[in-house]
């Protein structure tokens, strides 16, 4: 009779047990959990309950103090999975989302990014988000992303900094160059020439006078500024301001670096782009004025 008794205790401990620890039913298949970096579990458990994703908040919280602090992330629940199985997973990061591929193309501005990955960025990193493929967890912090990108950034430039230094210039100069190539040259090998155009203005005291700072200043993608627009007060503004704008007006890729550091010796001091994307080069002010009626 006690052996009898016993197993019947033991059986109702048991279905307690598991009735308390497995998944709901029915289960909030489809559903998604963010979990915010930082979070605490009782906040967590709040939100699973919501859902009706765990029975009791006990055991989940139990199991996530084993298992230690979830990642932030957005969470899958695509199948019913036990409270303990829950803690696990989110201690893991493991968001059971399939990976997105995220390309930021060349010349992209930190805005643009921004808009791309869904959160603010500061425009301070202007020109040190490295354009390229990245694949990301859907629901990864921003701060998160922007760490990828700074980091392949520098896994990108440290191979030049050398030459950067022997250049004389320094690498925000270097950057900021490269981003206007990046909008006033469209063909890679026109780039190097234009460079050395550029950079040869700035060692005789010429103003830059370039197109392309104008959609940075505006926020829009522009290359054909108003005459309102040359008049514009920013430090931005290359007509009104001697020198380098004070940084790079977007993120350029790394050949358009490359091309910064290294550019093409010509006798040239002017260009201008036709439609297709051919530069005119012109030796004089006249060879120049020359080229605009011609392209007119």
């Amino acid at each position: 009779m006690r052996a009898i008794i016993g197993t019947v205790v033991i059986g109702v401990v048991a279905f307690g047990y598991l009735f308390v620890v497995s998944a709901p039913l029915p289960y909030p298949v489809g559903e998604v959990l963010k979990v915010e970096r930082g979070q605490t579990i009782a906040s967590i458990e709040r939100e699973l309950m919501d859902l009706r994703a765990i029975r009791t908040p006990y055991v989940f919280s139990v199991c996530a103090r084993f298992f230690g602090p979830s990642r932030a992330g957005w969470y899958a629940l695509h199948a019913p999975e036990d409270a303990c199985m829950l803690a696990y997973r989110l201690a893991r990061g493991d968001t059971r989302l399939a990976a997105l591929r995220i390309t930021i193309p060349e010349g992209y501005t930190a805005r643009e990014i921004s808009e791309l990955v869904g959160g603010p960025i500061d425009s301070n990193l202007e020109g040190y988000l490295f354009p390229d493929t990245y694949v990301i967890i859907p629901g990864t912090p921003v701060g998160e992303i922007v760490s990828h990108l700074r980091a392949r950034y520098e896994e990108a430039v440290a191979p030049l900094r050398p030459e950067i230094l022997a250049s004389g210039r320094t690498e925000q100069e270097i950057l900021t160059m490269a981003s206007i190539l990046e909008k006033e040259a469209r063909l890679p090998e026109t780039r190097r020439i234009v460079a050395g155009i550029l950079w040869k203005r700035l060692d005789m005291g010429m103003p830059l006078q370039v197109d392309a700072v104008f959609g940075y200043i505006r926020g829009i993608d522009t290359y054909s500024p108003s005459f309102a627009d040359l008049e514009i007060d920013s430090p931005y503004n290359t007509y009104k301001n001697a020198g380098l704008p004070p940084g790079p007006i977007n993120n350029p890729g790394i050949d358009t670096i490359r091309a910064a550091l290294e550019p093409e010796p010509s006798p040239y001091l002017y260009y201008l782009t036709g439609a297709d994307g051919t530069m005119h080069y012109a030796r004089t002010f006249t060879e120049h004025v020359a080229n605009r009626k011609y392209l007119r």
